[in-house]
């Protein structure tokens, strides 16, 4: 009896519960995961992770569980199907050398309604599975003072890198033009900057975690450090300025103050208490407004030349500007100003003296009074020596001088032209003239001749740039 329910059974079972018996697969749904095992290396930049499935499940459900992720956070990418394999591949290629995870957590379903739980880690590697470069050494170190001038930024790898994603990775705020410089198997890097820095000034660096070695590998984090350009804290001044006088290719100073012993063919000396940069050739100037250039004599001094000497008599105001820089860049801050008389005399005349009169005219400020001279009538002729303030040193000087002289007729205008006969230097300062055709005047009828010594920087002057300041002009009477 019992043999035979026991071969009966499953019949009966069938007949009990005809709605459940061939209808319900109690089978799991089969999954195999590209990679497999954690670990793993996937060979290139584009290789899919895949999920394999041995039914038809519900995609979208199938493409939600599915995550890669990476220290730097989620990956992103496609997703796509090839029959019943779901493929996942970076948007922007796998980064080499790194620790990737793929995540699989959560419920899905096929289409025949069988369900699939999963709870699945598994870390794998792309390209190689090299390790991450290193930035071992950068200078300057976090937080230095540096100077101004030569500024590098030299930064020191593990390993040899790849120069356009280190450079693309690099970012220096406040810093313009500058040089990639690569050296020992691309393991240093030095930034050169095209100018100098300002100072007093905080600069940052950034090398982003996107810079690669040579073989892709990116480094671990984001390196980042700052310096400031405060390394000099003493401010630029003027320390002294005197008169040089040239000689040979050298400038001396003469040993006189700038306030009253600039001389004719002097420059001005200017020392500062620190090594200046070039914007100070291009900081002095003068009020009134003087013409030169200026020279560097050593790093920390230069020397003003004029094109042509200071007017004699009068206040001048040398002025350095506030912008003037030193080597690192600092700023004297304020205009400095100082005022000066050039020690350059006029030319003047000291004396008049006509041959056969005993007066000796000495003020020319009242040239408007005639002064009486004898004349020969038989001769005609006036002889007069002038004396300068000023020796005349070069026979062209004396030549020119003596040129620019003029006697002229004045009254009436009847009287006949004059001509000069005669120049003859006495000495360096003494000028003597003979002039003929003088026509002495008689008790109906004065004669009067006008003597006129040109001044002015168009007339008589010597080459040192000394002029006489004005026209000087001596009314003369000629008496029998």
């Amino acid at each position: 009896m019992l043999r035979l329910l026991t071969k009966f059974l499953p019949v009966l079972l069938c007949a009990i519960l005809p709605a459940s018996c061939g209808f319900v697969d109690l089978r799991p749904v089969g999954i195999t995961v590209e990679p497999g095992v954690s670990g793993s290396l996937l060979s290139g930049p584009f290789s899919p992770v895949v999920l394999r499935f041995d039914t038809e499940m519900d995609k979208k459900e199938a493409e939600g569980i599915l995550q890669v992720s990476a220290d730097s956070g989620v990956v992103m990418g496609d997703r796509f199907w090839k029959g019943n394999d779901l493929h996942f591949v970076p948007t922007a290629g796998w980064t080499a050398g790194i620790r990737h995870v793929l995540s699989l957590s959560g419920t899905i379903r096929a289409i025949d309604g069988r369900e699939l739980r999963l709870e699945r880690f598994i870390s794998f590697y792309a390209i190689n599975m090299n390790n991450s470069p290193l930035l071992e050494f950068f200078s300057p170190a976090d937080c230095a003072s540096i100077g101004t001038g030569n500024f590098v930024l030299e930064l020191r790898f593990s390993k040899s890198m790849d120069r356009l994603t280190v450079e693309s990775a690099l970012t220096l705020e406040g810093i313009g033009n500058k040089t990639f410089e690569w050296s020992a198997n691309d393991t240093i890097l030095k930034v050169i900057s095209d100018n100098n820095l300002p100072p007093w000034t905080y600069y940052r660096w950034t090398l982003k975690d996107s810079a690669k070695s040579i073989d892709g590998v990116p480094l671990p984090k984001t390196y980042s450090a700052q310096f400031v350009t405060d390394l000099d804290k003493t401010l630029p001044q003027v320390e002294r300025i005197y008169p040089v006088l040239k000689t040979g290719n050298r400038w001396f100073s003469t040993g006189r103050d700038i306030e009253n012993g600039l001389e004719s063919g002097h420059g001005i000396a200017i020392e500062f208490n620190k090594t200046m940069g070039e914007n100070v050739l291009r900081s002095v100037r003068f009020d009134p407004s003087l013409t030169g250039r200026a020279e560097f004599l050593s790093g920390k001094s230069i020397v003003y030349i004029f094109s042509a000497d200071p007017k004699p008599e009068t206040t001048y105001t040398l002025i350095i500007s506030g912008d003037t820089r030193d080597s690192e860049g600092l700023k004297i801050g304020a205009n400095y100003r100082i005022n000066f008389v050039p020690d350059i005399p006029y030319l003047n005349i000291l004396s008049f003296h006509a041959d056969y009169n005993p007066a000796v005219m000495e003020d020319f400020s009242k040239t408007d009074e005639p002064l009486k001279i004898s004349v020969d009538p038989a001769v005609r002729e006036l002889s007069f020596t002038i004396r300068f303030s000023v020796p005349l040193n070069s026979n062209e000087e004396k030549q020119n001088v003596a040129l620019k002289i003029s006697l002229n007729p004045f009254f009436p205008r009847t009287l006949a032209p004059v001509a000069l006969q005669y120049v003859f230097w006495i000495n360096d300062d003494q000028l003597r003239m003979v002039w003929e055709g003088i026509e002495p005047g008689n008790n109906n009828e004065a004669h009067y001749y006008k003597l006129t010594i040109p001044g002015g920087k168009s007339g008589i002057s010597i080459k040192e740039g000394i002029y006489m300041k004005e026209d000087i002009t001596i009314l003369l009477e000629a008496i029998n």
